[in-house]
């Protein structure tokens, strides 16, 4: 294609390239029947995989939400003297580094 081309020309050029890719095409061995089928079995096969370990994620993110609920649950709130031992500690740990 040159600068100079006529639009019927690149419309040709395009028709002629279209039946080259159409040629090309036809012209492709079929697939096996046996391939497909293997191809199509591998990719279930995987596909299960990959359910069973997102299942697997799923269960374990609930288990450790569930823990996490029954220790916040299970543990009282800090008592008045804990927090205030806490403040001093991080208080006197500020102090030291200072």
């Amino acid at each position: 294609m040159t600068y100079n081309d006529s639009f019927q020309d690149r419309i040709a050029n395009a028709a002629k390239a279209r039946e080259k890719a159409l040629a090309k095409l036809k012209a492709k061995a079929p697939l096996d029947p046996k391939v497909v089928a293997e191809r199509v079995e591998r990719q279930k096969q995987r596909e299960a995989r990959e359910a069973e370990k997102a299942q697997a994620k799923r269960v374990a993110r609930e288990a450790e939400a569930a823990e996490k609920e029954a220790k916040a649950a299970a543990s009282a709130p800090p008592t008045e003297e804990e927090r205030k031992a806490a403040r001093d500690a991080k208080y006197a740990a500020r102090k030291a580094r200072k």
